[in-house]
């Protein structure tokens, strides 16, 4: 079965657990070397981050890659500043979910809600965004329900704008929630050095 194989995919991952400023921190390192980190708030245990990075080719270990909240910024200092501003209008597409559904945001965007369409591509698991006026389109993947091998269904999507910002959310399947509910038990589990804080691993 799907479910089963990506939770059992993260039970086989070396995992590290830090309690910090009222957020679960855990990294996981997998048996082909890829790593992920992700941020739960300890409170409500809703995911925050969830960032993966690899080695490349030569052995090196990619930048991370964001895949559950804010973007990483481009650069820093003066000249990342500088990048941030020149880049202030254009659209910010990042992902922030909610306990019951994946949730999509994407600020800077100045046209009349009546413009936007949202929709599902079965063939190619993936959502769409387009507007009539042909100036924005964008099309994503939703990579949990790819892992657990589950298709998307047009039922389980909305939208809704306001303040220049789409927001863009997809209702989670019963068996994304129970694999969800699952893995929290899982991550219990991982104890941290004192018991409430520090790092620890386990297998």
């Amino acid at each position: 079965m799907a479910v089963p194989g990506w939770l059992e995919r993260l039970r086989a991952a070396e995992k590290t657990a830090l309690l910090q400023d009222g957020k679960r921190k855990v990294h996981y390192l997998f048996p082909d070397g890829k790593e992920m980190a992700e941020e739960y708030d300890v409170k409500t245990s809703e995911l925050l981050v969830r960032k993966w990075r690899v080695k490349n080719a030569l052995g090196a270990m990619s930048p991370w890659q964001t895949e559950v909240g804010e973007p990483t910024t481009p650069g820093g200092g003066i000249l990342g500043s500088e990048l941030i501003k020149e880049s202030s209008s254009n659209p910010i597409f990042m992902r922030k979910d909610t306990k019951t559904s994946f949730q999509w945001r994407i600020r800077n965007l100045p046209y009349p809600k009546d413009v936007y369409s949202v929709s599902v591509d079965a063939s190619e698991r993936c959502l769409i965004v387009r507007t009539t006026n042909k100036k924005y389109y964008k099309k994503f993947s939703i990579p949990d329900m790819d892992r657990y091998q589950l298709p998307l269904s047009s039922s389980a999507l909305n939208f809704a704008y306001a303040n220049c910002t789409l927001i863009i959310t997809y209702q989670k399947p019963k068996e994304i929630l129970d694999a969800e509910e699952e893995l929290q038990r899982e991550l219990k589990k991982v104890k941290t050095a004192n018991g409430q804080s520090g790092d620890c691993k386990t297998q």
